[in-house]
């Protein structure tokens, strides 16, 4: 179904935590090719998680706060006889995580007057516990999906 691009295929997990999604995420947080200074940041809030959360392993907290944000529907631009109707549709798995990283790092980056690392800390804790603007990106989109239901049969 979704296609495979060459980043994907060539992603590697990151040196902490052997994981794909952390090394996804920091790419994406990654500004001017600056990986270790991404790298570092991303450590950093998940030691300011370590702290904050005790008991719950913080790249586990950051796993969860990502799937929390994940859109399980979103409204797609569908034009029919000369009318654009806001059509709801499933996400594919590719973008879900995709949209999840960039409202993630939106919210983060909305904020501001803190360092990066505290800030995604916070917004990944309350991402962590279904609050937050990155939640509340994905609950529009839902309430979107929902109240465009009546075109849903233009689907296809």
């Amino acid at each position: 179904m979704g296609s495979i691009t060459a980043s994907r295929t060539q992603l590697r997990p990151d040196p902490v935590y052997d994981s794909l999604l952390v090394s996804k995420f920091v790419n994406c947080m990654m500004w001017d090719g600056k990986k270790s200074t991404a790298l570092g940041v991303f450590y950093d809030a998940l030691e300011v998680i370590r702290k904050k959360v005790p008991g719950e392993e913080p790249v586990v907290v950051f796993e969860q706060a990502v799937e929390n944000v994940k859109p399980a529907i979103e409204v797609r631009s569908k034009r029919v006889g000369g009318a654009a109707y806001q059509v709801p549709m499933q996400v594919s798995r590719n973008r879900q995580q995709s949209l999840a990283i960039r409202w993630l790092l939106m919210a983060v980056r909305e904020k501001k007057g803190r360092p990066m690392h505290q800030k995604l800390a916070d917004e990944l804790i309350a991402a962590y516990r279904r609050e937050g603007a990155a939640i509340t990106r994905r609950e529009n989109v839902h309430r979107m999906a929902d109240a465009n239901k009546a075109f849903a049969h233009f689907a296809w």
